[in-house]
């Protein structure tokens, strides 16, 4: 049985589990399955999520059962809390029912444009784990871990655990995970533990999970066909198992296929990432928050150095340079600068957003920041001598050789003095 404590990411000897508690940090949260370390295909899906993000920005609201909806006679709830769900209260449900079911809800509309922005910062850390994510809406993507233990030294279930915990950490909602070996059957898991939840599903159980399941669990059946299928006595998932391929297809077509190898937990479907990035960007999260400038530009030149790094390895330039700060209380501020030309350059990426932060750094209290690029053009114009503009070439030049010694004997061979400036 293998085990792994999704507080402090520890493998665990199973022997030395204690009242189902990490020996280490003595977190209850403890995964235990067989297969555990075997499977890398994940479904990560945010809890609540419209209604999360809104208490997390207003905590007033923690205690009281709330619907995210626009309060008309006519509207629908978006979605709702926990709280408000255990009064019955659904997401697509009409509202006048819901504030039968749940009179004392308070309503709040839906703010969509925070809700994508919180998506986008989410989606970054998606981007940390592997480049092969599949995002089926703001709040829920797949994510193919194949290939990533030697990158990040982890099997799959320690990064999604990280994931969790970090997105706990750094933006201050929480998500529910499946992991399985399937697309279909990481999708079920993560709705198996909701919510703040982590789910398995392994190869060796999955006839049996599935066979006392209702048949609307699978993939694409819908209240119609759902209703057809129980007419001619079909309700679980184990019915459909009993059923030869070719009756199934004969009665259903393509559906009747898909009916036959679901129920089986055999799904072929990959994850299919969008390659077409819009930005690169980095960013760090301060252990207390703070406001000292001399701390926040320390912080500052390794990120440049970060973004940098990442775009000469993507072959890209951008033009666009933005600067992001998050206070306290979860505010995100954000300051752009765009160029004449696009750079791949750290020196510039520092240059260019040294001021930005300088300006908009008085009077707040930080808890993150980070730097990103975007509006990529062509490489060939990229860091183009200018000599009205200051820019000899030198800078590339420079860049270009610190990038050669690092990449023969490591990133700490070298760096630039700014870069021992104290950073705590």
């Amino acid at each position: 049985m293998a085990s792994l404590c999704r507080h402090c990411l520890t493998i665990l000897e199973e022997e030395k589990l204690a009242h189902n508690r990490c020996p280490n940090c003595r977190s209850p949260k403890v995964l235990r399955h067989a297969e555990l370390f075997d499977l890398s295909i994940a479904h990560v899906d945010c809890d609540a999520f419209y209604a999360s993000v809104e208490k997390r920005d207003n905590p007033d609201l923690n205690a009281k059962p709330l619907i995210i909806c626009h309060d008309s006679p006519r509207a629908v709830v978006s979605t709702c809390c926990y709280i408000a769900r255990m009064s019955g209260v659904r997401s697509a449900m009409p509202l006048f029912k819901a504030k039968k079911l749940c009179p004392d809800a308070v309503i709040i509309p839906p703010d969509m444009a925070k809700y994508a922005a919180v998506s986008r910062e989410i989606r970054a850390l998606f981007d940390m784990l592997t480049p092969d994510v599949e995002p089926l809406s703001l709040d829920e993507a797949f994510l193919n871990l194949s290939g990533t233990e030697r990158l990040h030294h982890r099997n799959a279930a320690q990064s999604m655990a990280w994931l969790a915990r970090e997105v706990e950490r750094k933006i201050g909602i929480t998500v529910s995970v499946g992991l399985s070996y399937n697309k279909y059957l990481a999708k079920l898991a993560s709705d198996l533990d909701k919510p703040n939840g982590f789910a398995v599903i392994g190869q060796a159980e999955a006839l049996d999970f599935l066979k006392p399941r209702p048949v609307s669990d699978i993939w694409g059946v819908g209240k119609a066909l759902n209703r057809k299928l129980a007419t001619e006595g079909i309700t679980t998932i184990g019915q459909l198992q009993c059923r030869e391929k070719e009756e199934l297809v004969a009665r259903y077509g393509v559906m009747g296929n898909r009916l036959y190898h679901l129920s089986r937990g055999e799904d072929e479907r990959r994850v299919k990432s969008d390659l077409r990035a819009k930005s690169i960007s980095a960013e760090t999260t301060f252990s207390t928050d703070t406001s000292d400038i001399d701390i926040l530009l320390a912080r500052l030149w390794p990120l440049c150095e970060k973004v940098s790094k990442r775009l000469k390895k993507s072959n890209k330039a951008g033009k666009t340079i933005t600067l992001k700060l998050k206070t306290g209380n979860f505010k995100t501020l954000t300051r752009s600068h765009t160029l004449a030309q696009p750079t791949q350059l750290a020196e510039t990426l520092y240059r260019e957003v040294k001021p930005l932060l300088e300006k908009t750094a008085p009077g707040h209290d930080f808890r993150l920041i980070g730097v990103g690029i975007s509006s990529f053009g062509d490489l060939e114009d990229a860091d183009r001598p200018d000599l009205l503009s200051g820019n000899s070439g030198h800078e590339k030049e420079v860049e270009a050789a610190i990038d050669k010694l690092r990449d023969k004997f490591g990133d700490a061979v070298i760096t630039k003095g700014r870069g021992l400036t104290r950073k705590s």
